[in-house]
């Protein structure tokens, strides 16, 4: 395990980008501090006692990424008014983000009128079968839940909307950039930045017990343009103004 050898190592700190990587790290070592980015509370998953004070040997920056899932579905219903039903892709894999985005978004599609289709996708190939369920059912529309695998795979994602011409959001600009309609999430910049500035004052000699969970409240909202890749050929795409953070 690439966490376990750091720790034989005696690394003076262990940076991790995601939720699953963090309690792996902390299942490691209770002395070497660890600095997390997470879309998860980390009171509820176990990183940390508090947001105040952390206590033990981590510390981080949390995202906004679940709390605006239903704005995700707003801006989306917006797109595409006539898709009844939407499809919500999770990654099963990472239970704990799986689980809040998916109860986040089925309340928040009571308030529009939506049902909500859950497709589960942890590899590759189960990403292609998801979207080919997604054609077979006559599925309108789809969110793209924010998960570290599906922000890897963000070229993957956005050749799949565009070859079966299905509006898609993602909570990841690289969704956009790689073709993908549009996307509505925490700036990874501003939150990798933060991060950043943790990892120096730990060095420096703060305590991490003492360095309260920061969150970055930086949200982005992206909408490819480019007609080859935002469908605008198929959906008209009314002009979105950005959220008001």
């Amino acid at each position: 395990m690439l966490v376990a050898d750091l720790v034989k190592r005696k690394v003076a700190l262990i940076a991790v980008p995601d939720t699953a990587s963090a309690l792996a790290a902390k299942a490691v070592t209770t002395t070497i501090p660890i600095v997390f980015n997470t879309s998860a509370d980390p009171v509820a998953v176990g990183l940390v006692a508090s947001f105040n004070r952390p206590g033990g040997n981590v510390t981080g920056i949390t995202s906004l990424n679940t709390e605006v899932a239903s704005k995700r579905l707003e801006l989306l219903h917006e797109v595409v008014p006539k898709a009844s039903t939407i499809g919500l892709l999770v990654n099963q894999a990472n239970p704990q983000l799986a689980h809040i985005n998916i109860a986040d978004t089925q309340a928040a599609s009571r308030s529009l009128a939506l049902q909500i289709l859950v497709l589960n996708a942890s590899t590759h190939d189960e990403i292609d079968e998801a979207f080919a369920a997604l054609a077979r059912q006559g599925i309108g529309a789809l969110v793209v839940t924010p998960d570290p695998l599906f922000g890897s795979r963000s070229e993957q994602l956005a050749a799949l909307v565009l070859r079966y011409a299905l509006p898609a959001i993602s909570a990841h600009r690289e969704f956009t950039m790689a073709g993908g309609l549009f996307s509505y999430g925490t700036s990874l910049t501003d939150m990798y930045r933060q991060l950043g500035i943790y990892t120096a004052k730990i060095l420096k000699g703060e305590n991490p017990a003492e360095l309260p969970v920061s969150q970055s409240t930086k949200v982005e909202l992206i909408i490819n343009l480019r007609p080859r890749s935002c469908l605008v050929s198929h959906f008209r795409l009314r002009c979105l103004a950005a959220p008001t953070r």
